[in-house]
């Protein structure tokens, strides 16, 4: 495409190309008709009261202009589509039609630019990658004779039983003593100010009450086991509406996706639904799962409290976390958040047919 920059340069040059061709043109001509002053006739010399010069400056402002335009509609088309399947690339949507079209063009031996050629190489050593990722993510890594997946599962199990038994407990008993607490302070003439300060005590308890549950639900996960993804996500969105105040909508698709790409996809539903619940103070959660052609789609979208993206976050390693899943099954994760209106996180996965068959 012409750059911004270049079309002004381009302008003059045949602004000042088709001046100095009229001028040559007209010299020429009045070099024939044995006229020495020839710059004064073309100031003098009018057509409809304007003189020849103006004529001339204003047919060259006339072709720059179309040439600029031609130039820029054959640009257009030329580099259109090269900028959609960039765009494709970009997003990881590796099989589409115009990547098709490409393939069969030079299987048919038929004129394709060395752009788009270079262009659906780039794609095809993406696909590799990106499988060689997919494949590589779904083989167990070995930790001291277990995997490392296992080794981390029992250590969140152990800390999840200390923190129940301990910390959940200990919550527990104080909200009952400080309701038992509030029955007696309603019955007795106390200062305002007491009240206020044992009801905000009760209003901070119930809220680390909150977060032990959703810790305690990000610390025990739920295992798919043999359950599709679409009946894991709705068991664990089902449990957590038994657990939290929180309004869940979902919408999932029951896709057939390789054993090792529903893990990911289901620990990171996992990992966003504890973000949520932890740091959002969100009173609404929506979940969706789809799969459009060769690429799943997760967006997950709640109304909480957002954050600064220009800003590092504190404790931002839960979607550091995700952002590494992702990238390990070739994927892009999209965040977009504001203060006050909330967090939307849109993850796509390719998935690749030679994975699907091989798995």
């Amino acid at each position: 495409m012409i750059s911004k920059k270049s079309r002004p340069l381009i302008f003059f040059y045949s602004f000042l190309m088709t001046f100095m061709i009229l001028i040559i043109t007209l010299y020429t001509y009045f070099y024939a008709k044995n006229q020495k002053k020839w710059m004064l006739e073309l100031i003098h010399t009018t057509m409809f009261k304007v003189p020849i010069i103006i004529y001339v400056i204003v047919i060259a402002l006339a072709v720059s202009g179309i040439v600029i335009t031609l130039l820029f509609v054959s640009n257009r088309k030329t580099y259109s589509k090269i900028e959609e399947q960039l765009q494709l690339l970009a997003v990881g949507n590796y099989e589409h039609e115009s990547f098709t079209e490409i393939e069969t063009f030079v299987s048919q031996d038929e004129f394709v630019s060395e752009l788009e050629q270079d262009i659906y190489k780039i794609r095809n050593k993406m696909v590799t990658i990106s499988r060689e990722l997919q494949e590589s993510n779904s083989y167990p890594k070995m930790l001291e004779g277990e995997t490392k997946e296992e080794v981390i599962k029992e250590e969140r199990h152990r800390i999840a039983r200390e923190l129940h038994d301990s910390v959940s407990q200990q919550l527990f008993a104080a909200t009952m003593m400080l309701s038992a607490l509030n029955e007696g302070v309603s019955e007795l003439d106390v200062p305002e100010v007491v009240e206020k300060q044992v009801q905000m005590i009760a209003n901070i308890i119930n809220t680390s009450q909150s977060e032990m549950r959703a810790l305690l639900l990000h610390l025990r996960p739920i295992n798919l086991e043999a359950k599709s993804l679409k009946q894991g996500i709705e068991m664990l969105l089902n449990e957590l509406q038994t657990k939290i105040n929180i309004e869940l909508l979902w919408n999932v698709e029951d896709v057939c996706l390789p054993s090792s790409i529903e893990d990911n996809l289901f620990r990171i539903i996992q990992e966003l639904l504890s973000n949520t619940l932890r740091h959002a103070n969100a009173k609404s959660l929506e979940v969706y799962l789809k799969k459009i052609d060769q690429t799943v789609l997760l967006r997950v979208v709640d109304d909480g409290q957002g954050f600064d993206m220009n800003q590092p976050k504190v404790g931002s390693y839960g979607l550091n976390n995700i952002r590494e899943r992702v990238a390990g099954m070739g994927g892009t994760c999209r965040i977009v958040s504001f203060k006050g209106q909330g967090t939307s996180i849109e993850i796509k996965v390719p998935v690749l047919e030679e994975s699907e068959t091989n798995d």
